[in-house]
């Protein structure tokens, strides 16, 4: 073969790359790259970085950025101009909150910046566009979201009344992390004065009574992972985690109350936050009483997430992103685009009647059906288990990546009392394991008929009535009941509960 055949041309491969934007964070407590790649409805971020400077720490009481953190945040902004620029994304945004909006000498650093980063602009939001923006970030993880938004940065606390999917009022309150800490002279008891009366001015957040609370903020992700740790919850993915009521006070209580060597000892407490973390959890904890809401739900979706929605048409952003993320793994590992649809159809007739979240959930999960085709075969179904659990989909809660890694585990033919099963086991009730054990079946059986083909799939049906499960047979289109199909039907058939027989029509 020769160097010409091997060899690629760097212009045809930026032809054919999907587009990136960037954009960066730059908060009171902390400065964040985020260079996202495409334009889909799930963000796919290919570089995040932080930088913990704390540039509003201390401009409670002295009106100003953090001078120390000035310095840092310059050379650090450098750094982030060079590698946006090195991974061609366009636009860039840098957007600044609370410390810069608020700071006398937020100004000055801001004309800093922009002679340092030619072509990337930076936008000082006010308060509400800046509770707007985290609004729309997490609306794209959770579009029918019902109860109140909290968006906690070090320097302010943005609150958004969210109607089943739709931004409603907003307020800023100067309740951010470093801020309060800085107002209530480093008191988490004077800090819980001034967190209620500052919550008090905000008349809608007595309308989040049974309501969710959804949480935005690194601060209170460092919350989430500390309860994960303290519990031993089998996915360390915070976006969608989910605390009752009263979890989430005896959360904030203990986290209110432990000592700096405490918290530092707490497992999942990141260090460069832990003198932040009691202020966050005054805040929870006063939050949780002013809303009376019945469930918090953390969001790492937010501000940036925002930014890049604005950059889809109005028809992206209307997808449902769960059937989206299963199509988009799909595409980089299916065999055949036309297949899911295919075993979706077939699939239908062996649970109905089904509501419509466990038809969306079962045809996610035939979407997916395939995405092992291109791993190694003795680790395919363990590979496609873990694909699916933790694929970046911001629309997947953790009840539905545990069904969907499931089902497709066992389509694969996992063995059932394979260990790393468990982690999916423990995060579904009874009966969601046992339809995802046949529906895990039911596309096994479907793989064994076709060999992951539309044309062989389609001399096959199934049909059930009368506690009766029937799998049809057209003679003369490649597909037999074979001693695998028997065996395979016969699973599916205990799987349900009832008697699987087979018919065998002329072609």
């Amino acid at each position: 073969m020769t160097a010409a055949v091997l060899s690629r041309d760097p212009a045809l491969l930026d032809d054919a790359a999907p587009p990136r934007c960037g954009v960066v964070d730059l908060g009171s407590n902390s400065v964040r790259l985020v260079v996202f790649e495409g334009r889909g409805r799930n963000p796919v971020a290919v570089f995040n970085e932080k930088a913990v400077l704390g540039l509003g720490r201390g401009l409670a009481t002295t009106g100003m950025l953090n001078e120390e953190a000035v310095e840092q945040t310059l050379t650090v902004m450098t750094r982030y101009h060079a590698i946006a620029r090195a991974m061609r994304a366009t636009p860039v945004a840098v957007l600044a909150t609370a410390a810069v909006r608020d700071a006398l000498n937020g100004p000055a650093f801001v004309s800093a910046l922009e002679r340092m980063l030619p072509g990337m602009p930076v936008h000082i939001l006010a308060g509400s566009e800046e509770g707007r923006l985290s609004a729309e970030g997490v609306l794209l993880g959770f579009p029918g979201a019902d109860g109140i938004l909290g968006d906690l940065g070090g320097g302010s606390l943005e609150l958004v009344e969210l109607s089943a999917g739709t931004p409603g009022r907003i307020a800023s309150l100067p309740l951010g992390a470093i801020r309060l800490a800085d107002r209530a002279d480093n008191d988490p008891a004077r800090a819980r004065a001034i967190a209620e009366a500052d919550l008090a001015t905000v008349p809608f957040l007595a309308e989040g009574a049974g309501r969710d609370l959804y949480l935005v903020g690194g601060a209170w992700r460092a919350l989430a992972r500390i309860h994960m740790a303290q519990t031993a919850y089998p996915l360390s993915i915070v976006h969608h985690y989910v605390l009752r009521r009263e979890e989430a006070r005896d959360l904030a209580s203990v986290v209110t109350a432990a000592t700096r060597r405490t918290l530092e000892r707490m497992p999942g407490a990141p260090a460069k936050r832990v003198q932040d973390l009691p202020f966050a959890a005054v805040v929870l904890r006063r939050l949780l009483r002013a809303t009376g809401a019945r469930r918090v739900v953390f969001s790492a979706n937010g501000l940036r997430e925002g930014w890049y929605s604005r950059l889809l048409s109005p028809a992206t952003r209307s997808v449902d992103p769960l059937p989206e993320a299963a199509r988009e793994l799909a595409d980089r590992f299916g065999r055949d685009p036309a297949l899911p649809q295919a075993l979706a159809a077939w699939t239908a007739p062996i649970f109905s009647p089904e509501d419509p979240a466990g038809a969306t959930l079962r045809e996610a999960a035939c979407t997916l059906s395939d995405i092992g085709s291109h791993d190694h075969p003795d680790y395919r179904a363990e590979q496609a288990f873990w694909r699916v659990l933790r694929q970046p989909g911001v629309g997947l809660d953790h009840h539905t990546r545990a069904f969907l890694a499931l089902a497709t585990a066992l389509r694969y033919e996992a063995e059932a009392d394979s260990p790393w099963l468990g982690t999916a086991r423990m995060l579904l009730d009874g009966m969601a394991i046992r339809r995802a054990e046949a529906l895990g079946a039911a596309l096994r059986l479907a793989y064994t008929l076709s060999g992951g083909t539309p044309a062989l799939l389609a001399g096959t049906s199934m049909t059930r009535a009368d506690g009766r499960l029937t799998l049809r047979l057209s003679e003369g289109t490649g597909v037999f009941a074979g001693e695998s199909v028997l065996r395979r039907l016969e699973t599916l058939g205990a799987a349900l509960g009832v008697q699987a027989t087979v018919v065998v029509s002329p072609g």
